[in-house]
């Protein structure tokens, strides 16, 4: 590393020291510090009124610009950071950087210099802008006249009259701007091709070209080359390849290339594990507006990872990630996640996965095809949202929902309306198509339409605005369960439209809506709990209502891909996509993370991956995952991983049983508890356990039976060692118990015994078949008459 980049990663370790301390300071010191909701609050004021300040959007709360809430100074931060990070970023990494610290405001400030002509008929004057040449007006240089390219400028208005002319650049200059021209278009090539097609074949094409563009040090290419080398999209997988990458990337500044770098240090792939550096180059990603540092830093702040636990922090960048998850969410809800647990499948193969096989997926376009208008309908909303296996599909949507629409079906009608409200590549924008859909399916009485009326004329889209008519077909959507007609319901109430404002009745309302699943009403309530709007302020709700939402970003599109690509057998390119999302707190992907260690992925040392699974099986654990609660007893348990522990494993079982109600945890208490294994041994609680195990689940009446016969033999063997036997024999009178003839009775009993074991093998010799006409080759000789008992 030059000397350059050396200094630069000082000056970044020390600002992130800096950054890191005054996040500190905010939860030490919180009435004395201005950022995001670091103000203790009195009870009184904890219930605020902001009925100020605020609007809606398509059912999303916002908070003006330019007020003095917490949330404006976020917004207007992040898009700031936005327009300057290529600029700032360059700086972070050069030599000036130190000196443009120490800059006044009125030297930061100073204009360009002039652009002075290079060589040609004017070397050393300065360029006049704007020059005439050819009859035509240039307010920059141009490379127009000049079969080589090259950039020029005339020193004079008319460039014909006065011939005086120069270079705005060296030749050196010229050639670097025409390579980066020509990296520029083969990255263009590359991501057209990407884009338009869905065979992998010519997505494998479209990243050689992308590949020769990043050869040509372009930044974009090279970002989304590392990626496919990271995560064995389309390239195969190459960890040392794509961190190299990552550091190129990052001494020019490039954010994505900060945070992955950052993943690779907290992760230990390809370098040795550091916490430290992760957290720096997350904080630097993260100061340079890359949307995934700001999640994982967010997790980081509020578990406690490598930082000192701090839920406001948390709370700054969730809010900042849930802005711009919030803002690209239609009204359909949002991306739909698919959250398979692949220790679920291997334990319960039979249940269900959220997934649709293919061939049921076969059937149901088939049934489509033959015109059952409920599969045309069910079709169309799965390409519609995607989910399911199903791809998302503008297209086939809409073919299927104008079959079931021509047939009748209001819901098909309702959601034709809404595509034409939204408008997409495939279905044009038309208030007033989308109108005719929604008024024909709010007479039918469908919800769907019925919201979709109410939105024309809140907004005034093909209607004139009327709160009182939007009020009257939100309620009725509302009242038959649409969660689009609750949350504009909510906000309507949230910001007095039409209604008396009524925060209570708002709150209601977003409830309902995110019981339906609709990210906007998480981000509603977030907002709600975070600034204590209609109820108390609560840090911790605000935090995980924000994570929730953060959580349905584009990029959960990956827990597909990665699923994906542990079914086609390359474990090793699931976990690395696991492990990413594991780091932005998604529980799944810290379970499957771990689930795919402990089978020992090859992408990671063999003394490495329990560890590195118990590490992902106790962020799995703290999120509620139950499986991983139990996981976390049974490494404990057998010693994977760490030290034989079975005080700890029974807590982690204790655990999982009391909170989670797990049959398999309390089964394995009750182990414990009969062996005297991290607790004193107890028989009566075993047995009281493997009782409650097989109350808890059907599926363990088997294994419970077993084991209260074993636990039934064990306490009878326990019983006869602490009696003396002789002694309770010498106290049993037989006449007086069974009679005077008892040892007739015990002799008759023993006969009939004999007598029936007797007729039983004589049957038993007569019922052997011989065959036909032919002779054994030995005689059998008949067997020795049995001993018949005394008569």
């Amino acid at each position: 590393m030059g000397r350059r980049a050396r200094l630069a990663l000082g000056l970044a370790l020390c600002l992130a020291a800096l950054w890191a301390g005054a996040v500190s300071a905010a939860d030490e010191e919180g009435n004395k510090d201005e950022s995001l909701e670091s103000k203790t609050l009195s009870a009184e004021d904890q219930v605020k009124d902001h009925s100020t300040g605020t609007r809606v959007v398509a059912g999303q709360i916002f908070l003006e610009s330019g007020k003095s809430d917490s949330q404006s100074e976020d917004e207007e931060n992040f898009h700031n950071q936005e327009e300057e990070k290529e600029n700032s970023l360059e700086e972070l990494n050069s030599v000036e950087m130190s000196n443009l610290l120490n800059k006044d405001l009125e030297e930061a400030e100073v204009e360009s210099p002039v652009l002075t002509a290079i060589g040609g008929t004017a070397d050393g004057e300065p360029c006049h802008f704007p020059f005439l040449f050819m009859e035509k007006e240039y307010a920059e240089c141009t490379a127009d006249g000049r079969e080589d390219g090259r950039l020029w400028c005339a020193t004079t208005y008319d460039y014909k009259k006065d011939q005086k002319w120069g270079f705005c650049e060296t030749e050196e200059q010229s050639n670097k701007r025409r390579q980066m021209q020509e990296a520029e278009d083969v990255y263009q090539t590359g991501m057209k091709i990407l884009n338009e097609s869905s065979k992998k074949a010519q997505k494998r094409e479209a990243y050689q070209y992308l590949l020769k563009a990043a050869d040509m040090n372009h930044t974009k290419a090279m970002e989304k080359v590392s990626y496919a080398l990271l995560f064995g999209d389309y390239l195969k997988q190459n960890i040392q390849s794509s961190k190299e990458l990552f550091e190129k990337l990052t001494e020019e500044g490039s954010p994505k290339g900060q945070m992955a770098l950052g993943f690779l240090y907290a992760s230990g792939l390809g370098v040795n594990s550091s916490q430290a550096k992760a957290l720096v180059y997350y904080t630097f990603g993260a100061l340079g507006g890359n949307l995934i540092a700001h999640m994982i830093l967010g997790y980081r702040y509020w578990a406690g990872i490598g930082v000192r636990q701090s839920c406001e922090s948390a709370l700054t960048h969730y809010r900042l990630v849930a802005n711009h998850v919030a803002s690209d969410i239609s009204l359909t809800g949002g991306t739909v996640v698919q959250r398979i647990h692949l220790a679920d499948e291997v334990e319960n193969p039979g249940m269900a996965s959220g997934m649709l096989e293919e061939d049921l997926i076969h059937y149901y376009q088939f049934l489509a095809e033959k015109g059952d208008v409920q599969a045309q309908v069910g079709l169309g909303q799965l390409h519609l949202h995607g989910g399911r296996g199903v791809e998302q599909n503008h297209q086939r949507a809409f073919e299927y929902f104008n079959q079931a629409a021509n047939a009748g079906n209001s819901h098909a009608m309702a959601f034709l309306g809404k595509m034409y409200s939204e408008g997409s590549d495939v279905v044009p924008q038309s208030n007033e198509t989308a109108l005719q859909y929604f008024k024909k399916a709010a007479d039918m009485g469908n919800p769907v339409g019925q919201s979709g009326l109410g939105m024309a004329y809140l907004y005034g889209r093909g209607v004139p605005v009327n709160y009182e008519l939007a009020l009257k077909y939100f309620q009725k959507a509302a009242e038959q369960g649409w969660v689009d007609g609750q949350l504009q319901l909510g906000s309507m109430y949230y910001n007095g439209i039409g209604v008396k404002r009524d925060y209570k009745q708002a709150l209601k309302y977003f409830n309902l809506a995110s019981q339906g699943g609709h990210v906007l009403a998480f981000y509603n309530l977030a907002q709600m709990h975070a600034t204590g709007t209609g109820v108390m302020r609560s840090c911790h709700t605000a935090v995980e209502l924000f994570k929730n939402v953060c959580e349905r970003g584009r990029w959960s599109e990956r827990l597909m891909t990665a699923y994906n690509s542990y079914k086609d057998g390359d474990s090793n390119s699931a976990v690395v996509q696991y492990l990413l999302l594991a780091e932005q707190g998604y529980e799944v992907a810290q379970s499957n993370a771990a689930f795919i260690l402990d089978q020992k992925a090859t992408i990671v040392g063999e003394n490495e991956t329990y560890p590195r699974a118990l590490l992902h099986w106790n962020r799995a654990a703290s999120q509620g995952y139950t499986v991983a609660r139990i996981k976390l007893g049974d490494y404990h348990f057998y010693g994977f991983g760490t030290d034989v522990n079975y005080e700890t494993a029974f807590i982690h079982y204790r655990l999982a049983s009391e909170q989670q109600h797990s049959a398999q945890a309390m089964f394995n208490l009750g182990y414990m508890h009969e062996k005297g294994l991290g607790i004193k041994q107890d028989i009566h609680l075993a047995k009281r356990f493997y009782d409650m195990a097989a109350e808890a689940s059907p599926d363990a009446q088997v294994p419970v039976f077993l084991a209260l016969c074993k636990l039934g033999v064990i306490y009878s063997l326990q019983y006869v060692r602490e009696i003396n036997i002789r002694e309770v024999f010498s106290h049993i009178d037989m006449d007086q118990l069974l009679g005077p003839e008892w040892d007739l009775y015990l002799m008759t009993i023993i006969a009939l015994l004999l007598g029936t074991i007797i007729a039983y093998r004589q049957r038993q010799h007569q019922a052997i078949p011989r065959p036909a006409g032919l002779r054994p080759a030995v005689p059998q000789q008949e067997p020795p008459p049995e001993h018949q008992p005394p008569q």
